[in-house]
């Protein structure tokens, strides 16, 4: 399957609004109909949606299988830190709607970090992450960055990156209970 974004921006008070959807490739795959996705700037009445899709697949960060040592990392997940995150001049949040079902979610750090970037399951291997990450990525290059970006993925995640250009920029970092490899893009 592959995730095209279309052409026509919709009209809307907050910038980055995408209508996207997906067409089939080959009669082998199952056609799914995501043509009233859109993407659009994250708002703050977005944080808690956001805080929850986030938790519900933080399972395979954590080092402990119970999350224990992880609180650092669930507080900084947490409804009032995205909120905080979506507020602050440094972050740039969109999330990928469809009927008004949270679908994805990324985040851009300082126009160069990928902060976040999670897609609820039942969207997962339709192109959506790779859409998500696309449309952040060129907001951050319009926006002056040259090309240089960073990840800190999860390790079941690592493949994904590796698939939208990503390579280790160091070892695996366990740390306030998770675990992730640094990546870079260049």
């Amino acid at each position: 399957m592959v995730l095209g974004l279309s052409p026509h921006v919709l009209q809307s008070p907050t910038p980055m609004y995408r209508s996207v959807g997906l067409r089939r490739l080959s009669p082998t795959y199952a056609c799914y109909s995501l043509a009233a996705m859109q993407i659009r700037s994250a708002t703050e009445t977005d944080a808690k949606r956001i805080s929850s899709l986030i938790h519900s697949l933080s399972g395979p960060f954590t080092v402990s299988p119970n999350g224990e040592g992880a609180e650092a990392f669930f507080a900084s997940i947490s409804e009032q830190a995205i909120r905080g995150y979506i507020s602050a001049g440094n972050f740039s949040y969109l999330v990928a709607e469809v009927e008004n079902e949270l679908a994805g979610v990324v985040a851009m750090r300082d126009n160069c970090h990928l902060y976040h970037l999670f897609v609820a399951p039942a969207f997962q291997g339709r192109g959506l992450g790779r859409s998500l990450w696309l449309t952040v990525r060129k907001a951050a290059l319009e926006a002056g960055n040259a090309g240089h970006f960073t990840v800190n993925s999860s390790l079941n995640a690592v493949s994904i990156y590796e698939r939208f250009g990503f390579s280790p920029s160091g070892p695996t970092v366990e740390t306030h209970g998770i675990a992730f490899l640094p990546m870079k893009q260049a």
